[in-house]
């Protein structure tokens, strides 16, 4: 496996291809430093802070709200992250073999969607964190800054990806240690711990956003663990994306509750990272706008998978390579970085809101590619028939899976709490999101049940085992 790596060329050739096993040169470890590093950033900061900030939790219930999220939210992130050696494949295009080749459409286009929503996003972010650090810098130049440097990093590919994150694990992890040391140890708050409590509400919401956080990875989890080899243990890749993402998560959500609880009520998040943290403010920020730069390569590079894998439906006969996901990559960088520049700063909220809607429609896709994966087929697909144009034995629908869909869609309505839009059930438990966990609930064992009494989907799986050996 040494030599495999070392001979694996530094720009990555493999698209939405299946990765053959003498370009399996993936380690499991490198995965806890991916998900570790990768969620050590502002955003998670941000979004930890809330469970303080806008549900008044204090510190211990917010803490504790944080670690049930993570480590519930993880399990199935992680799930889906065990796929990937066994598969070989990138996640999106997996999901033909649960929906058909064009019934995936749906799943691979809001995927898609998210990604590109989240770089937009997070280059705004960038370039903001960049103009605070060095004010000469304006907020335009520092957006563009910072998309090109993800887009860099997201066109070399794996291994670039990997080696930053090596890094950025010791370098983030010992960052984030060390303010939370000066945090404890200069609270300029006199109710550091009293400000809030506990209420139900507020602390069901905070465990959603928590788990809401790591079921947004689940599309493309897996992109990053299709290069280990096929032999490697399910329970090592999952083990090693869980711990990672979850501690990682945890540590961010936890140091923005924190930095807010530690400096008087009413500031910015960010602003309150810097106040609370003193001296060693500035060398935080460059730190986290290094690691925006470096995990928002994630979602460029999903976004351009989603893409590829969206055309080729279409464009069977096209056999897509490292340029031209290299190309596709420029082209949703430069999109992004015009909308991000020029764009008014409500349209980038609203579509940062659009977003977080498209996170609810995610949540029965997870339900019933996990459910397929480990209860149905066991792992067992026909990789052939995944890239054929009338999806092979697969076929271009399959109705089970759609039917499970729009269910668990519309059993999360009323449980939403999103900002296009709350539902009722929402409203009455002052604004809990509980709609994950009905979606989960609800899918799981609806597609379970339709797939196992549909005969042709019980050929299908005889199929998949006798083209895989079975």
């Amino acid at each position: 496996m040494t030599s495999a790596a070392n001979s694996a060329p530094l720009i990555e050739k493999h698209t939405i291809g299946y990765v053959p096993p003498q370009d399996r040169h993936g380690k499991v470890r490198d995965l806890f430093t991916l998900w570790f590093g990768g969620n050590i950033a502002p955003l998670p900061i941000v979004t930890g802070a809330l469970g303080v900030q806008l549900f008044h939790l204090n510190l211990v219930w917010g803490i504790v709200a944080i670690l049930v999220g993570h480590l519930l939210g993880g399990v199935l992130m992680a799930l889906h992250s065990a796929q990937g050696p066994q598969m070989g494949i990138p996640q999106m295009i997996q999901s033909r073999a649960q929906f058909g080749s064009l019934g995936a459409l749906l799943v691979v286009v809001i995927a898609g969607v998210m990604y590109i929503g989240f770089f937009a996003s997070n280059i705004v972010l960038a370039g903001k964190s960049l103009h605070g650090v060095v004010e000469t810098v304006p907020v335009s130049v520092g957006i563009v800054i910072g998309a090109l440097g993800s887009g860099i990093i997201g066109i070399i590919g794996y291994r670039f990806i990997h080696v930053l994150n090596r890094i950025g694990t010791w370098v983030l992890g010992i960052g984030i240690v060390v303010g939370f040391g000066y945090i404890f140890s200069h609270v300029q708050s006199d109710d550091f711990l009293t400000r809030g409590g506990f209420n139900l509400a507020g602390w069901l919401a905070t465990v959603s956003l928590a788990a809401l956080w790591q079921i947004a990875f689940a599309p493309y989890v897996s992109d990053y663990s299709r290069y280990l080899p096929a032999d490697v243990k399910v329970s090592s890749t999952f083990w090693t994306t869980y711990l990672g993402s979850a501690l990682g998560s945890s540590l961010s959500f936890i140091f923005g509750a924190v930095a807010v609880l530690a400096i008087p009520a009413g500031m910015d998040t960010m602003d309150a990272v810097k106040l609370a943290t003193g001296t060693l403010g500035p060398l935080m920020l460059v730190l986290f706008l290094l690691s925006v730069i470096s995990h928002n390569a994630l979602n460029l590079y999903g976004a351009v998978l989603s893409i590829i894998t969206l055309v080729q439906t279409f464009a069977y006969r096209w056999i897509p390579t490292a340029k031209s996901r290299a190309v596709l990559s420029l082209l949703v960088l430069a999109a992004c970085c015009v909308v991000a520049v020029f764009a008014s700063a409500d349209f980038i909220g609203h579509f940062v809101d659009m977003v977080l809607v498209l996170l609810v429609v995610l949540v029965p896709w997870t339900a019933i590619n996990l459910i397929d994966f480990y209860v149905i087929h066991k792992g067992d697909y026909d990789i052939d028939s995944i890239f054929k144009v009338d999806g092979g034995i697969y076929g271009r629908y399959n109705p089970q899976a759609l039917i499970a869909y729009a269910v668990g869609i519309a059993v999360q309505i009323p449980f939403m709490n999103t900002p296009l839009y709350v539902g009722p059930v929402s409203a009455h438990i002052n604004g809990a999101d509980l709609s994950w966990l009905v979606g989960l609930a609800i899918t799981s064992p609806l597609y379970w049940w339709l797939a196992s009494r549909d005969s042709a989907y019980r050929r299908r799986q005889v199929g998949a085992k006798l083209a895989a050996g079975v």
